[in-house]
């Protein structure tokens, strides 16, 4: 076979080669993830039940600026937890979506306080984000090694000049006899209790109403159906 007669052959099977190379490079590569699945067994993401009684107590206390909320966390119970993850995002009225994340070691302390802007800082000088009414606060426990042992995660509402201040979901009002003006409100669920509540499990709840006002106590006001602890957690 002379060398044009070769070339007209080698060119007809040319896409037949290339087609195997192609089917042979997709065979590899799906094997490679299936492989790679197999190695992601559903334990690793696998989280612990936490008794309510153990449950951490969070809250998000607003300023009265409406550009800082303050987080406090209290009672570390879970087993075996080295440290803490949080992560605080909000929504802006245009729709995008803003982060506040932390990690703390849990060595030596009972409980958390952290001061969370609204809005970034830069060499002293904020910029903060106006009009924020909604977010979702998520905090995890991990162990020494990093793997997740424990999640929570909560959706929050911040109110100002409102009377009826309520949770996301619509399940928790607490009204208030007349709106306090200038002020923040955020409404959210606390996981769990404080210590001194004695309330072993709940049916509906946690929520909690936090203040911007100097004493941080609510206003006057009601939850009807709804039992209160430390005037501002209420529970079923």
């Amino acid at each position: 076979m002379n060398n044009q007669n070769l070339a007209g052959v080698t060119s007809k099977k040319l896409p037949l080669i290339l087609f195997g190379v192609g089917l042979l490079v997709f065979v590899l590569v799906f094997i490679f993830m299936v492989r790679k699945n197999k190695n992601v067994t559903p334990s690793d993401e696998t989280t612990i039940e936490v008794p309510f009684s153990d449950r951490p107590v969070v809250s998000l206390t607003p300023r009265s600026d409406g550009h800082w909320l303050d987080l406090s966390i209290e009672k570390f119970k879970v087993q075996k937890a080295a440290s803490l993850d949080y992560e605080l995002l909000y929504t802006l009225p245009d729709g995008r979506v803003q982060g506040v994340p932390g990690t703390v070691q849990l060595t030596g302390i009972s409980d958390l306080k952290r001061e969370l802007l609204l809005g970034s800082e830069s060499s002293g000088k904020f910029r903060y984000d106006e009009g924020v009414k909604n977010g979702n606060l998520t905090i995890r426990f991990r162990d020494g090694k990093g793997k997740l042992l424990a999640k929570f995660s909560t959706k929050f509402r911040m109110q100002t000049d409102e009377t009826n201040l309520s949770s996301i979901d619509e399940n928790f009002v607490y009204k208030l006899e007349k709106p306090v003006k200038g002020e923040f409100f955020v409404t959210m669920e606390t996981f769990g209790l404080p210590t001194d509540s004695n309330v072993s499990s709940v049916s509906s709840g946690p929520y909690g109403v936090f203040s911007s006002l100097e004493d941080s106590n609510l206003p006057v006001g009601k939850a009807d159906g709804w039992q209160i602890v430390r005037l501002n957690f209420f529970y079923k």
